[in-house]
């Protein structure tokens, strides 16, 4: 019904003292012009301008349809981008902390996939330590992650608090060795937590130590300590512990996606994606 041709016309001639310069600016005559706008209005049955020999005016149904007919035509820009790009082809060895991959990644790739679903991801989930192992070692093509501290590699994503979290009703004993489940070292966010409490004097007992966010959150679901995770991830059956206010405050953690030297075209797509969603 609504031709994109006629609308880009229509859009043109809107922003347009005369048919004549809607014409020019198009690079089409100006019976061409006249045609498709006349075919405009026969298709909504509405009459879009007041027009002379002197003015040219939208009427109240032609200042309405402007608003669908730029919104129309922008979506047709982007797919028209979309489908005159050459297709990217290939394979990206991608590298996650399993946060990241419990939390907002999963978006992510699903909006790289329906752009470009001829690249083949090979996923990695691990600590952040051993992703920039992997990367030094030309066995990732780029991962996201946390920065290391005085490593200054990388593109930052965002930055993103990090919370103390516990089984509902489990109270911080102000004496006693706070009970604490991490991440096995090296760890960013082990070493952020274990710094903030070394710097407040509290003494701290490791009750568990877990590969994973996941396995932290099972730990302290079961009761056995207190852990420390980004703000981002579910809380489901954990809270601030009671008392948590004798608890240090502990300092934001930065995300950053990192690529190997000499990226190539799926490995640069991938991370422009990543950029614009800042995974928040």
């Amino acid at each position: 019904m609504l031709n994109p041709l006629w609308l880009k016309t229509f859009a043109a001639a809107a922003g347009a003292p005369s048919f004549t310069e809607a014409a020019r600016r198009l690079g089409l005559t100006q019976p061409t012009v006249s045609e498709h706008i006349r075919q405009l209005e026969q298709a909504v049955n509405r009459r879009l301008f007041q027009r002379d020999t002197h003015s040219l005016a939208l009427t109240s149904d032609g200042r309405s349809l402007l608003v669908h007919a730029e919104i129309i035509l922008t979506a047709h820009e982007k797919a028209e981008r979309l489908f005159d790009a050459p297709r990217l082809r290939g394979r990206i060895r991608l590298g996650t902390s399993d946060d990241l991959a419990m939390g907002p990644l999963p978006d992510v790739l699903a909006a790289f996939r329906l752009a470009h679903p001829e690249v083949e991801l090979d996923l990695t989930i691990g600590v952040t330590s051993d992703l920039y192992k992997l990367l030094d070692d030309n066995r990732l093509d780029v991962m996201i992650g946390k920065r290391r501290r005085g490593d200054r590699r990388g593109q930052t994503l965002h930055k993103e608090a990090l919370l103390w979290r516990a089984k509902e009703g489990l109270r911080v004993v102000p004496d006693e060795p706070l009970p604490l489940i991490l991440l096995r070292e090296p760890s960013v966010t082990r070493t952020l937590a274990l710094d903030a409490l070394a710097r407040a004097g509290r003494s701290w007992q490791i009750v568990c130590t877990s590969t994973s966010y996941a396995g932290c959150q099972a730990a302290a679901r079961a009761g056995l300590g207190i852990t420390v995770q980004p703000s981002h991830l579910s809380t489901a059956g954990l809270s601030a512990p009671a008392g948590a206010a004798n608890l240090p405050a502990l300092p934001p953690v930065e995300f950053i996606v990192i690529s190997a030297p000499a990226p190539g075209k799926p490995t640069r797509a991938l991370t422009e994606i990543l950029m614009r969603s800042t995974l928040t």
